[in-house]
């Protein structure tokens, strides 16, 4: 039997499809329906999900919203305080139940020692960097340089480059369509899920890792 792993604040299922790739059987929960989720969903509240559940899993993965912490809340629109922060008791609970995990987020949230991961790493059309925090070790892979920039208008200018803007609606950001193709997530039907998905290749790299230590 693969080992269990829970995904917690699951989204549409970027993160579940590659720990599923990795080696793990997965279920999700979050707090909205997911349609698309591709394994066995749950929808409910995840820190309560987890601990009334946490003893079935091997490992758990959690991703929580990352709108607190963005460049954009944290700046041009000074709006953090309009968003949850939920990174704290997360940890929180996640030390509490003794099991790996992994906590996923935008590189300015604070995470504590994570590694970061970029789309250039696995060949993707997105740089789309993410942050990785585990109580176990992870590796850090060398970090390509860009090849360009994200392709988009800018104040008003276009610019041309090798990247997907796969966030937000406006500026020339791809159809449904060129968003899966660049993430990797074809599964995933709705623009604006894709827009906040993990490129599966990213949790495929973290799972493989993950898998060593996790418990059976």
């Amino acid at each position: 039997m693969k080992p269990l792993l829970l995904d917690l604040f699951c989204g549409a299922g970027g993160a579940a499809v590659g720990y599923h790739r990795a080696g793990f059987d997965v279920v999700g929960v979050d707090i909205n329906p997911q349609p698309d989720y591709p394994f066995e969903f749950h929808q409910a509240d995840a820190i309560d999900y987890l601990l009334g559940h946490f003893a079935r899993y091997a490992a758990v993965h959690a991703s929580p919203p990352c709108q607190a912490h963005t460049t954009l809340a944290k700046g041009t629109n000074n709006n953090t305080g309009d968003y949850p922060d939920l990174i704290a008791i997360t940890r929180g609970v996640l030390s509490m139940i003794a099991r790996p995990y992994v906590i996923e987020n935008v590189p300015s949230s604070p995470l504590l020692y994570p590694i970061t991961l970029c789309g250039e790493m696995f060949g993707l059309d997105v740089i789309r960097h993410r942050d990785f925090e585990s109580n176990r070790l992870l590796l850090q892979p060398s970090h390509p340089r860009h090849r360009g920039r994200v392709a988009g208008w800018r104040h008003g200018v276009k610019v041309d480059g090798p990247y997907l803007a796969v966030y937000g609606s406006g500026g020339d950001k791809g159809t449904i369509a060129t968003r899966q193709a660049a993430m990797g997530c074809e599964w995933i039907t709705s623009y604006a899920a894709l827009g906040e998905a993990i490129p599966p290749a990213y949790t495929e790299y973290v799972g493989a890792q993950l898998l060593t230590v996790a418990a059976l």
